[in-house]
């Protein structure tokens, strides 16, 4: 995170992501260790995209499962499912979100830079899945 400023969709992305490694921890606690690192500095807004994910977490594993298709929730990788994860609640959740298809492009180019081709397809189609039902 230290080479270049990130925007707060990847930044909830990254903590929602670190959750999946540390179910112990708080959003909270995950957010304040990264605000511990020189190089880290979480805008607010993130901090809040990836509480409500949290907050949210049981519903939008829902959303998603609902529109699964020939997979199971263990299968997806850590990367798309924290995409899908961000993707869900902004699409289901977020009371100012972007356009549908900016919430999934974006969704997409984050796979793109930390999952595989594979993650891209994947949470492309989901979320897509997502948007019209």
């Amino acid at each position: 995170m230290a080479d270049k400023k990130l925007k707060p969709r990847e930044q909830a992305f990254i903590i929602t992501f670190e959750k999946s490694f540390s179910p112990e921890l708080t959003v909270e606690e995950l957010v304040a260790n990264a605000s511990e690192c020189e190089s880290v500095t979480l805008n607010e807004k993130a901090a809040n995209m990836a509480k409500g994910i949290d907050s949210n977490l049981e519903e939008i594993d829902k959303i998603i499962e609902g529109n699964l298709r020939g997979w199971s929730k263990a299968r997806i990788s850590r990367v798309a499912l924290a995409a899908l994860r961000l993707g869900v609640y902004e699409l289901k959740f977020a009371q100012k979100s972007a356009p549908v298809g900016v919430v999934i492009s974006e969704a997409v180019n984050i796979c793109k830079d930390y999952g595989s081709e594979e993650d891209k397809s994947f949470v492309n189609g989901v979320l897509g899945s997502v948007s019209r039902s």
